[in-house]
């Protein structure tokens, strides 16, 4: 026997001699599910323990809080007419938006070295595209810009969109006078003109049903009337008007002229205030009523 044949012997032997320490192991073999709206998702937990025949099972989903969903052996809130448990595995019946999120297995074994076990599990619900909300205006005037929505909030993944003059499909290029944004889902003109008029529809589309559309509204684009122009045309002249004299007040006051004509009025209008009258004593009249002879 070599050197290390007799050094490792000891060690085998004192580890076949002394109990093992065995904790709780709890796991998922699909820690990702992704599932369709209004079927079932399976949520795996498995869990092995040393010496506790009975641990408890707790299932819980993160969000703003922490929420039971399977605590002392039932189904709490709106899972416990929609869900079953087989061993610690979760399974949730006819699931939908909402039911998305993180869920936390727990298995705790009190008789354990360790005595709690956890393993988390993501649940995605995959929303086919909903019929999105379209905004088209009624009518435009030439050549002001405008921009047309389009929204679905609904689907999962998030849909991308696609924009329909007269059933036929837009495309923006370097050329043309609208561009689209298939991700949020606007189309933005320029400058309207009289060949953009028609009508137009959005489509919703993404990876998990058939694509969805709004329906199409007309679009109207119309010349300014002409006491519409006349009535711009004279605001545009008043206002050039009002500024005009701004400025001029403006540069006569830098200059000093106004300051030199308020000082002149106000000399000129000045009247000192006459001196008040002298004060008039009473004097006593005396009438002789006899007369004196020598």
């Amino acid at each position: 026997m070599n050197t290390m044949t007799l050094w490792a012997l000891p060690l085998l032997i004192t580890l076949m001699h002394s109990p093992l320490c065995l904790s709780v192991t709890v796991s998922s073999s699909k820690p990702k599910v992704e599932v369709h709206e209004h079927t079932d998702a399976v949520l795996a937990c498995e869990f092995r323990t040393e010496k506790d025949a009975n641990p408890r099972i707790e299932w819980k989903k993160k969000g703003k809080g922490v929420t039971f969903v399977y605590f002392n052996h039932k189904f709490t809130g709106p899972y416990a007419s929609r869900a079953k448990m087989e061993g610690a595995t979760l399974t949730i019946h006819s699931v939908s938006q909402k039911d998305s999120g993180e869920y936390r297995c727990e298995v705790t074994a009190s008789e354990d070295h360790v005595s709690l076990g956890e393993a988390t599990v993501t649940l995605n619900v995959l929303v086919p595209p909903h019929v999105p909300s379209c905004e088209v205006p009624s009518s435009v005037f030439v050549g002001s810009g405008l921009e047309l929505q389009c929204k679905d909030k609904l689907s999962v993944p998030p849909a991308t969109y696609r924009w329909y003059k007269d059933n036929k499909a837009l495309t923006s290029s370097a050329e043309t006078q609208y561009s689209a944004d298939t991700n949020k889902g606007t189309l933005k003109f320029r400058s309207v003109t009289k060949i953009d008029a028609g009508m137009y529809r959005c489509e919703s589309s993404n990876s998990v049903g058939a694509p969805k559309s709004c329906v199409a509204q007309q679009l109207k684009v119309i010349d300014y009337p002409l006491n519409m122009a006349v009535l711009i045309a004279g605001a545009a002249a008043f206002l050039a008007l009002v500024l005009f004299c701004c400025i001029c007040v403006c540069v006569c006051r830098r200059r000093g002229c106004c300051r030199k004509e308020k000082n002149m009025k106000s000399t000129k209008s000045y009247n000192p205030p006459p001196p008040p009258p002298p004060p008039i004593r009473n004097i006593k009249h005396y009438k002789q009523a006899h007369s004196f002879m020598i």
